[in-house]
C-alpha cells in the first residue's frame, strides 16, 4: 500500500452512480425482509429486485394479479346463474 494517496479530487458518496435509480433508507418490517430474502434465494435473484417489482405492481393495479375475490365478481358477472 502507498503511504500517501491523493484525494483531492474525491467524491463523497456512491463509487458508481445507477441511471434511474435512488439509493434510500427505508425500515421495512422484518418478517417482511426475510420473506423477500427467502422468495429471492429460492428464484436465484436479488429481493431488493423483488421488492422494487412488487412495488410497481402495487402502483399499477392493471398488472397485478387477479385475487380469488376479484375473479369471483368477474365469474358471477359473466356466467348465466
Amino acid at each position: 500500500m502507498n503511504k500517501e494517496y491523493d484525494f483531492s479530487k474525491g467524491k463523497r458518496g456512491a463509487v458508481i452512480a445507477s441511471a434511474g435509480k435512488t439509493r434510500i433508507t427505508i425500515m421495512l418490517d422484518d418478517d417482511v425482509l426475510e420473506a423477500f430474502r427467502k422468495k429471492a434465494e429460492d428464484s436465484g435473484r436479488g429481493y431488493q429486485t423483488m421488492i422494487n417489482e412488487t412495488l410497481r405492481q402495487a402502483l399499477d393495479p392493471e398488472s397485478a394479479p387477479v385475487t380469488l375475490r376479484e375473479l369471483r365478481i368477474i365469474l358471477d358477472e359473466r356466467l348465466p346463474a
